[in-house]
């Protein structure tokens, strides 16, 4: 991939923004090194986040160094996330250090205080940052921007999406039509491939750099974290290399051996060998989004529909996620539903429902409908639940509870403890879709879904095989239990797949 100025031109002035402009240096005052501050992005390769620490460093002929802040608690992650999230970053320390020779530092504790600390020890003139539009994180970048040296300059870079998402759109978008256009217009000076990442003009020489020992740290995090109970899966390897595997591997990769399904299969539970598996990898950023799309679009000719599918799910509807948790503060809540949603569900949450089950039976699928049991249980074991299946999942949990908030607070709830990918954007708007009408339209009305998007078990009936993925769930989750059963190694395994 060969360096071109004019992408250097389009990351340095719109794939950043200016979160805090520090003052001049004194007149003969050393600058300090640039900080890359990692969240979001856990990738060394494709990474404009690094790219652009990078630069700043060689332009000011200073070092530069990555941090990672592990939180002591972060919306309720437990060793399903934290054990797939601390193998990748294994991976990516070693690869820093050994190809281009980049420290990479570990902070433990709450980032309001780990980082601005850093910061000072070290004299950094510039901090660069990840974007996401979760409250939490804006919060402590507001909170670091105030505790941090007056001179220090902060730049937070969306090395996320394709389109910046303060460059695709400036407000709250309705829906993925009204943003579609808007990202499209984009796209031919965004999707671009990545420069090579220059080599440092000066190397770190601080020489506290510290030694991880990253077994230790990885089983005291998993022994000691509260939520033991969801234990990491045995399907999704972690790291930037196995990322690359999936989306482009010679044996299984969906790019070269499974993507002419897609259009086809991706909304049949029963053929999730249809799907791009991708989705935990880009909640990590262990793979960026844009490789997968360049990568992608090379192959539209021989697979047009498929990469048409894909291309949406991957850059339309992924942006659009964010843009609504960015916009709308009340991204989790009924506050955040629009208004015909909003009064539609509160004219019915006194309606009459043939079931009402609690948080707990819900959680241990004790319902009467297998289908949505096997749901249930394929998420809790496996980690990961159908696409298609998720919306039925949530709107039945709208039908079985006492009202649209507690609807929306349990199905949040369960898809952030047990699925590999969630406390994500993506997440957030999959429940306010299916439960409050998000980015979609209203329908006839009926009782207790008012003018929500109504789905039911006959119509799953209608477009797959229900019992074939029933019983393909029990299959899995006997193979999960039986693993725990016997204490077998989960890292690298396969669970078994239903065809």
């Amino acid at each position: 991939m060969a360096s071109a100025p004019s992408q250097m031109s389009t990351m340095q002035t719109v794939r950043f923004r200016t979160l805090k402009q520090g003052s001049k240096p004194a007149l003969g005052a050393v600058a300090g090194p640039v900080v890359y501050w990692m969240f979001r992005d856990q990738r060394v390769q494709d990474n404009w986040a690094l790219i652009h620490a990078v630069h700043h460093a060689n332009t000011s002929n200073v070092p530069v160094a990555v941090v990672f802040n592990l939180f002591d608690q972060f919306l309720g992650a437990n060793s399903r996330h934290l054990g797939f999230m601390l193998r990748g970053l294994r991976h990516l320390s070693h690869q820093l250090n050994h190809t281009l020779q980049i420290p990479f530092f570990l902070l433990r504790g709450e980032a309001e205080e780990t980082v601005p600390k850093f910061l000072s020890e070290c004299g950094a003139s510039m901090l660069v940052t990840d974007f996401s539009p979760l409250r939490e994180v804006r919060r402590w970048k507001e909170e670091i921007c105030k505790k941090v040296n007056e001179s220090l300059t902060v730049h937070e870079v969306d090395a996320h999406n394709i389109v910046p998402l303060w460059v695709a759109s400036e407000k709250l978008e309705y829906s993925a039509k009204t943003i579609r256009g808007k990202i499209n217009k984009k796209l031919s000076e965004y999707l671009i491939d990545f420069p090579t990442i220059a080599p440092q003009s000066r190397k770190w020489t601080i020489t506290e750099t510290q030694s991880i020992d990253w077994d230790d740290l990885i089983a005291d995090v998993l022994s000691s974290r509260k939520g033991t109970e969801v234990p990491e899966v045995n399907w999704c390897e972690p790291g930037e290399n196995a990322a690359m595997e999936v989306l482009m591997g010679s044996k299984n990769g969906f790019l070269t051996k499974r993507l002419r399904n897609y259009s086809a299969d991706r909304n049949n539970p029963c053929k999730p060998s249809a799907l791009s598996g991708l989705s935990p990898y880009l909640h990590f950023g262990q793979i960026s989004a844009q490789r997968c799309a360049l990568e992608a679009r090379k192959l539209r000719s021989s697979c047009p529909q498929a990469i048409d599918a894909f291309l949406e799910e991957l850059i339309i509807r992924r942006e659009l996620a964010d843009n609504f948790c960015f916009y709308q503060l009340h991204y989790d809540s009924l506050q955040g539903a629009w208004e015909w949603a909003r009064k539609t569900l509160l004219d019915h949450a006194a309606d009459k429902r043939e079931h009402t089950y609690s948080k707990e039976q819900l959680e241990k699928a004790e319902t009467a409908d297998p289908l949505w049991n096997a749901s249930q249980l394929e998420m809790v074991h496996y980690g990961k639940m159908h696409g298609f299946m998720r919306m039925y999942w949530a709107k039945k949990i709208l039908e079985w509870t006492r009202g649209p908030e507690e609807a929306l607070e349990i199905s949040i709830y369960l898809n952030n403890k047990y699925e590999l990918d969630g406390r994500d954007p993506s997440g957030y708007v999959g429940c306010m879709w299916s439960i409050c009408g998000v980015h979609d339209q209203g329908w006839r009305e009926r009782p207790v879904f008012g003018k929500i998007r109504y789905m039911n078990y006959a119509g799953c009936k209608r477009k797959f095989d229900v019992d074939g993925y029933v019983a393909y769930v029990k299959k899995l989750v006997g193979e999960v239990r039986k693993r725990k059963a016997e204490n077998l190694p989960s890292q690298n395994e396969k669970a078994p797949r239903y065809s």
